[in-house]
């Protein structure tokens, strides 16, 4: 049995921030999440945050430690994808994604490790993509925010590991939500030739993955890489 923690999900009302904010209140979890729209799963505490605004990430995160007592876990989920190739990218394009897939996560990560810090205790764990190691046409911008990740989840181990404060990345491949629904037939099947399992996961296969990391088992574990990709990157 793991400890009960206080979680708070960026991105939680839906796809697989929904998935991983309902896995960690089955747990028995007291779990909050952000989002710009939308409602975070029964159970959870919702609260309006834009990660591209420092002072909107700091009152959300004053209102969380208001109701739930400070962030022990974060999950920083929230993310945009604006695909175009390279040629074809604006600026605005490429500054937009890293602003919020990047720069957000950094935003969620500093403010949560204040508390984390006094506590000597924290459990980071950054929400990237197979895409961020494996790369993909069209998504340079897209690829390099979820890359980025990596690098921060290793520095900020180095930075915060003695003081009992974990940061790990999940690098998901393609899972069964809305934005893959919406694929024509032939594209899905086209790229579940291209996984060696020949599927694609369900968000809880995503979400039980965090919250293992989340838990006491996983304590000395820190900035590793876990792809839940079905085999796609290999280890990239």
């Amino acid at each position: 049995m793991t400890t009960s923690r206080t979680v708070l999900v960026t991105g939680g009302n839906r796809g697989i921030g929904f998935a991983i904010a309902r896995e960690f209140i089955a747990q028995g979890h007291r779990v909050a999440v952000t989002a710009r729209s939308g409602e975070g799963p029964e159970g959870s505490l919702t609260v309006r945050a834009d990660v591209t605004d420092a002072a909107s990430v700091d009152a959300a995160f004053t209102e969380v430690e208001a109701a739930l007592g400070p962030v022990e876990v974060v999950v920083a989920n929230a993310g945009i994808t604006r695909d175009m190739l390279l040629l074809r990218m604006s600026e605005d394009d490429f500054t937009s994604v890293i602003d919020t897939n990047l720069t957000g996560a950094f935003r969620v990560v500093k403010r949560a490790s204040k508390g984390m810090l006094k506590a000597r205790f924290g459990r980071i764990v950054l929400i990237s993509s197979v895409v961020g190691l494996y790369g993909s046409a069209g998504q340079v911008n897209y690829s390099a925010s979820k890359a980025g990740l990596v690098g921060m989840a290793r520095s900020l181990t180095r930075e915060l590991g003695a003081r009992n404060i974990t940061a790990n990345v999940v690098a998901p491949g393609f899972i069964e939500t809305d934005m893959t629904d919406e694929l024509p037939e032939a594209q899905q099947a086209e790229y579940k030739k291209s996984i060696p399992l020949g599927r694609f996961a369900a968000p809880e296969e995503v979400a039980k993955v965090v919250t293992w990391l989340a838990s006491d088992d996983a304590g000395y574990i820190s900035g590793a890489v876990i792809p839940v990709d079905g085999g796609l990157g290999m280890g990239h």
